[in-house]
């Protein structure tokens, strides 16, 4: 039987994300999912009716958006994070890696301690890591785009509008320096 702690109700959140708006999940425990979407949420998928939960999840995104926000207070569902050793690095990621840092693929495997049988293959971890970052259901909140690669910006989910993505949430945060044509809180 399901609860209102198991359903997921959608809503649009409005971004400056080169995706444009994103499609939150929340469940009863806390936000569960975040999508990039071109549209409206998820046809036919549940909305959120509770307009107080609407309205802090579109705040405190639209806080972040904005650079008046550094950091998330919003309760988050961690139950579609896989299994232990994904929950380990997101939960890793979301607790040690601040507004305006980053962490190599290969750092993040050493910290979360989730590949105790890799200990010998550094780049294997550090792949593995960036598998488990291309499936993290809560992206922007738990900053995936924080994670780089050893020698650069590394990928991030979506392609070239992705990248995108990934290099101005990036600048938000001050790790890169805006470009000309960057279109971010000033």
């Amino acid at each position: 039987m399901e609860t209102s702690a198991d359903r997921i109700e959608w809503l649009t959140v409005p971004s400056p994300l080169p995706s444009g708006p994103l499609a939150v999940g929340v469940t009863g425990l806390g936000v569960a999912a975040v999508h990039f979407v071109a549209g409206d949420v998820l046809p036919g998928a549940p909305r959120c009716a509770d307009p107080h939960r609407a309205a802090t999840v579109t705040e405190a995104f639209a806080a972040y958006f904005a650079g008046r926000s550094r950091s998330w207070s919003l309760p988050l569902d961690w139950r579609l994070a896989g299994g232990d050793g994904h929950r380990a690095v997101l939960q890793t990621l979301y607790r040690t890696v601040a507004y305006g840092e980053t962490v190599t693929y290969g750092r993040l495997a050493e910290r979360s301690g989730a590949f105790p049988d890799l200990a010998g293959s550094p780049g294997l971890a550090a792949r593995a890591v960036g598998q488990m970052m291309g499936n993290n259901p809560l992206p922007v909140v738990v900053p995936c785009h924080r994670v780089v690669a050893a020698d650069g910006l590394g990928g991030f989910g979506g392609g070239r509008i992705g990248l995108d993505v990934k290099r101005w949430l990036l600048t938000l945060e001050g790790w890169l320096a805006p470009t000309l044509d960057w279109d971010g809180p000033g």
